[in-house]
């Protein structure tokens, strides 16, 4: 028989949300959300599947240095 004290709890809460106070968002902070959320990794999408890790460090090295290059044109 199982007792519902020797369960784990279905759901945890892990950190809050800031206080804003009821107060609407500015305009500055509109504009920094909608910066943040135009935020692109470059990677390509889809699973990839590689025989090592250095294969996969290698990619992921390129992708990056592609999205800094491209940042910076």
């Amino acid at each position: 028989m199982s007792s519902v004290h020797d369960q784990q709890p279905i759901r945890r809460t892990v950190g809050h949300r800031a206080n804003r106070d009821g107060q609407p968002l500015t305009a500055a902070d509109r504009a920094v959300l909608s910066q943040l959320a135009q935020y692109r990794t470059r990677a390509p999408k889809g699973v990839f599947i590689y025989h090592s890790a250095e294969e996969m460090d290698a990619d992921r090295r390129r992708w990056t240095v592609d999205a800094v290059v491209e940042r910076h044109r």
